[in-house]
């Protein structure tokens, strides 16, 4: 991962603040990495900073002057010689109707952009060819890739508002650095988090923003990334409390279904006859629609729409009764269909047993506790329930029974959800409170 520690705005936040540039670069730096461990993001296998790399930059210039794409003014500004590669610029949105970027009024062309600025009174510098100044913007990440990958790349991503003109002088310098014919195989051009209601991205200039640090006191890392699945990743995406609860929602179905097919095959909730050959249908079925989803233009939405028709499709079979009809039981197929869901939320950064298991850990032998606190509450219920004829013992059964779902609703708000199953109950824990809330309030064991 690139970090841009030298640009305008933090020279000018510098100047504001009366600092070293490099101390506000810093701050920011370190803050978005902890955001990102936050959200569970996996670190890049190293930073690259632009100050740490400017002598490479420095020869990365002098290549591409050296192969006649580039050219110095006599104020010691450098610029991309846009002319010298024809028509090969403006692959890109936007780039027809460019008047270029502001800058010496020597350039050859209003489209050339800056590879070297010329340092200005009090602004930081570094020696070079030139004379003293600092890099343009869009050269350190060509340099720096270069220096990292070589000369061609696989996939370059970035948000929309990157692609022109950013990505175009990316292709346009690298090219002409190492005279290939393509540098980059595929760019992914990724949507804007906008609030609800609002044409504009979120941004801090904008101040219509909420601070991830703020987000995670409401939702989870985990709820987020379902957040972003749910739209493909081009489209622009509106954040609102009702987008974030189908996020929620969506996630909570998927680990219900986690739940009840572990406790299925534990034994612990009988259903009847389980149409087995068709789930292997459906589980063949969700395979192959999520990689031919993933393989579309990476389509998120109908990869997890895949995953949830096939956790509709298990539901459907776990429907619990009273009384197992002896028929033989179906355990395999559910491992299958878990075993196979954990695969692609875990390719997709969501890992529903870690958090659950994290959460129980902070609290000690806390699984052990409810373990036995579920077991006593079932064996009060099904004393209560041998006894639900009888009208002799309603005075006594009616009560135990309250108590054990006062009991039940009562722990929903800890994170603690019971579910009865027929005389038998099982217990998980849930991330959110808000959704074990929610799932506890629509069932009643009484």
């Amino acid at each position: 991962m690139v970090v841009t520690d030298i640009d305008d705005k933090i020279i000018r936040r510098g100047w504001e603040e009366n600092v070293s540039p490099t101390i506000i670069a810093r701050m920011y730096e370190e803050e978005f990495k902890r955001d990102m461990l936050s959200l569970k993001v996996i670190p890049p296998a190293v930073y690259l900073r632009v100050t740490e790399n400017v002598r490479h930059i420095i020869a990365f210039i002098e290549g591409i002057i050296k192969n006649g794409h580039a050219y110095a003014t006599k104020e010691g500004d450098v610029y991309f010689d846009i002319q010298s590669i024809g028509d090969r610029y403006g692959k890109f949105a936007g780039a027809q109707d460019s008047q270029g970027e502001p800058g010496s009024s020597n350039k050859r062309d209003s489209r050339d952009f800056a590879l070297w600025k010329r340092s200005k009174p009090q602004e930081p510098y570094w020696e070079s060819p030139w004379g003293r100044g600092r890099p343009g913007w869009h050269i350190e990440c060509s340099t720096i890739a270069s220096g990292v990958f070589g000369r061609q790349l696989d996939i370059h991503s970035g948000g929309i508002d990157l692609a022109f003109p950013h990505h175009e002088n990316e292709v346009a310098q690298s090219e002409a650095y190492h005279q290939c014919g393509q540098w980059a195989n595929y760019f992914l051009h990724s949507g804007h988090l906008h609030l609800k209601g609002s044409a504009e991205k979120m941004s801090k200039s904008l101040k219509n923003y909420i601070t991830i640090k703020d987000f995670l006191q409401s939702y989870s890392a985990n709820e987020f990334r379902m957040f972003c699945l749910l739209t493909k990743y081009r489209s622009a995406i509106d954040y609102s409390d009702g987008s974030m609860s189908e996020a929620r929602a969506s996630l909570g179905t998927v680990s219900t279904f986690l739940h009840d097919a572990q406790a299925y095959m534990k034994g612990q909730l009988q259903c009847s006859a389980i149409q087995e050959a068709s789930l292997w249908e459906r589980l063949a079925e969700t395979k192959s629609g999520v990689v031919k989803a993933l393989a579309d233009d990476f389509d998120t939405p109908k990869a997890i729409g895949a995953v949830m028709n096939l956790v509709y499709h298990g539901n459907r079979q776990l429907q619990p009764v009273s009384t197992p009809d002896g028929g033989a039981r179906s355990p395999a197929v559910f491992g299958a269909m878990v075993s196979y869901m954990r695969e692609v939320l875990d390719v997709f950064g969501i890992d529903l047993l870690h958090s659950e298991a994290d959460a129980a850990s902070s609290h000690g032998n806390f699984q052990g506790v409810v373990e036995q606190l579920t077991r006593f509450r079932s064996d009060v219920r099904a004393v209560a329930l041998a006894h639900r004829s009888d009208p002799t013992t309603a005075s006594l059964r009616n009560p135990l029974l309250k108590a054990c779902d006062t009991l039940r609703d009562d722990l929903a708000p800890l994170g603690v959800l019971i579910k009865d199953r027929g005389v038998a109950s099982t217990w998980e824990i849930t991330e959110g409170k808000q959704r074990g809330q929610r799932v506890c309030d629509e069932e009643t064991s009484s």
